[in-house]
């Protein structure tokens, strides 16, 4: 038993002592120096891109139903297109068009309804008894949309000034069942709905 604390205490008197020597030599390699230091913030905030339609109503009529076409017929309906709450210029709008329910004018390609997309640089102005609406531009009309199927996808606006941030576009739609139509289009009925997808600009260095 003596043996053992003998041996116990040597073991802890050989610690200490070394850990003394390690302190000794650590304080023998400290010295004084020269320090400077700067610093600087940056903030960094992200944009906003946002396109709207008008409130439903005088501004967007995309909406108000039609009924009763027979060959021949149009439906005109308007909308404006804005770029006022976003601070970030386009690189590009596009359109994506889908029905549901679906049916033979939409389904349909060639005898279906075809749909063309204009732009005033004023407001159009209104004409008719609702639904049956017709639109007149007073300043000058370009093409947005060429004619073609109504349904399609990422479809390619052109002529938009609502690509710029703070901008509005005067848009007129047309649905135009052609003169073509046979009977089969008889009886008919969709619900198209029309979607505005805009895209960022291209990234820069800021």
């Amino acid at each position: 038993m003596g043996l053992n604390l003998k041996t116990t205490t040597g073991k802890v008197i050989a610690s200490l002592a070394l850990v003394g020597t390690a302190a000794g030599v650590a304080g023998l390699g400290t010295y004084g120096a020269f320090t400077s230091s700067t610093s600087a913030s940056n903030t960094v905030a992200s944009g906003i891109v946002n396109i709207a339609l008008g409130a439903t109503g005088t501004t967007n009529r995309l909406s108000v139903a039609a009924s009763g076409l027979v060959p021949g017929d149009t439906v005109q309906r308007v909308a404006t297109l804005t770029n006022a709450t976003g601070n970030q210029n386009l690189s590009a709008i596009t359109l994506t068009t889908a029905a549901s329910p679906t049916s033979l004018l939409d389904t349909n390609t060639t005898m279906g309804l075809q749909v063309t997309v204009d732009n005033c640089s004023t407001a159009w102005t209104e004409a008719g008894t609702a639904p049956a609406y017709t639109y007149t531009c007073s300043g000058t009309t370009t093409s947005v949309l060429a004619s073609r199927p109504v349904i399609g996808a990422n479809l390619t606006l052109a002529n938009l000034t609502s690509v710029t941030a703070g901008h509005t576009d005067n848009l007129r739609v047309t649905l135009t069942l052609p003169s073509t139509a046979d009977n089969t289009l008889q009886n008919q009925s969709s619900t198209i709905a029309f979607s505005f997808t805009g895209t960022q600009r291209t990234a820069t260095n800021q």
